[in-house]
């Protein structure tokens, strides 16, 4: 439980570090946030639970495909923001087009080969 909260609190600091650089210095903000430090405490712990090259190798491959889905949010936020259109609502709009896009890689990869 203990290994537990530790990186529930790891990872809570690292967010909220992001926010609080964010509201001064929006691109630096987002230079953190674009970093895959997400990615590399996941792959750490992961390691440290399951020691196992293959089981990582791909885990890191598949993060890269899903990695590709998620971009398109990042686009469509700012244009809609600029158009006039809610915080709220472009965020969802966000969300709910980084699910379908998700939903294809899910659907699509594995057509293509892909071990997700």
């Amino acid at each position: 439980m203990l290994y537990f909260i530790l990186k529930a609190a790891l990872s809570g600091v690292i967010i909220a570090a992001i926010s609080t650089v964010s509201r001064r210095y929006p691109g630096f903000g987002a230079l953190i946030a674009s970093l895959p430090l997400i990615s590399v405490l996941g792959m750490i712990w992961l390691w440290r639970d399951r020691p196992d090259p293959a089981n990582m190798a791909d885990h890191a491959m598949a993060t890269f495909w899903f990695v590709l889905p998620s971009l398109p949010m990042f686009l469509a936020i700012p244009v809609l923001l600029k158009a006039g259109v809610d915080f709220r609502a472009a965020l969802i709009v966000g969300c709910l087009l980084t699910i379908v896009l998700y939903s294809l890689m899910i659907w699509l990869g594995p057509r293509l080969g892909l071990r997700l």
